[in-house]
């Protein structure tokens, strides 16, 4: 709510009358013909029409995860809930709670390359400069930099290479994405890991924060990302027939063996 509003909610974002919807002020009859999913998208969440390249860089974005096959927690829990009630909007909600500070989430990266460039523009120092004496705080106190690292990729994580261009190509790669590209170089050097990668999410992270999204929008535009890959998941899920998926006694250890119930009780006072 508005302060001094007597309205309950007030928005910006869309309004619904007799004649039509209306998105940011713009009649939505004419905006599904004039503008893309993508272009209408950023349309909502930033309020105002983006430009070509903004456009251009909005489609990559929606189309830079989609899917990471089995090796996903989100889609792991996806097909076992649907496995046990068999509904695609129960699976899809599997899948988003499961993107956060470990996967599919650029939002953490995102806070930190904003709160950094904002720390390192206001001490007047050079940028290597300043990413090493960060680097160095954050490694004595073993902490991560978030966006770096890859289980599989090593020098160049390709999906991340090919958001760069793409950025540079359309007029979005700017001062936040050299901050933190100067912020990866400091921590390949300190870690002696010259192979360590920018990963999607770190790129995601810098463009977005440099195309003026939050954090918080950064992470509903991940996850919005991978929702085709969760569709296609929960789908064939579906269809497989397969009931209650669990995990096989071959695939689990356990490590407590029989015990004397009657025994315990006793020790524990029971009479």
């Amino acid at each position: 709510m508005v302060q001094g509003s007597p309205s309950h909610w007030v928005s910006a974002i869309s309004e619904i009358t007799p004649e039509d919807i209306s998105i940011r002020g713009y009649p939505m009859q004419r905006l599904v013909k004039a503008l893309p999913f993508s272009a209408i998208s950023f349309l909502l969440i930033r309020g105002r029409i983006p430009s070509p390249g903004e456009h251009r860089m909005m489609d990559m974005i929606l189309s830079s995860i989609l899917d990471y096959s089995l090796q996903k927690a989100g889609t792991i829990a996806a097909r076992a809930v649907v496995s046990a009630n068999p509904k695609m909007v129960a699976g899809l909600a599997a899948g988003v709670l499961a993107a956060g500070e470990y996967t599919m989430s650029p939002e953490d990266t995102g806070r930190f390359i904003k709160e950094t460039h904002g720390a390192w523009a206001a001490s007047g120092l050079a940028g290597d400069a300043y990413a090493a004496k960060l680097v160095a705080r954050m490694r004595d106190a073993k902490q991560r930099v978030p966006g770096l690292g890859h289980q599989i990729f090593r020098g160049v994580d390709p999906r991340a290479e090919a958001l760069r261009e793409a950025a540079v190509e359309n007029g979005i790669w700017g001062e936040i994405n050299e901050w933190y590209a100067t912020v990866h170089r400091a921590f390949r050097e300190a870690s002696g890991k010259p192979d360590l990668v920018m990963n999607d999410m770190g790129m995601l992270a810098g463009i977005m924060i440099q195309m003026g999204f939050t954090p918080q929008e950064m992470a509903g535009l991940g996850v919005l990302s991978t929702f085709p890959g969760l569709i296609a998941h929960v789908s064939e899920e579906l269809q497989s027939g397969i009931r209650n998926r669990i995990v096989p006694d071959g695939s689990a250890e356990y490590t407590v063996g029989r015990r004397d119930l009657d025994a315990d009780l006793a020790s524990a006072g029971w009479n």
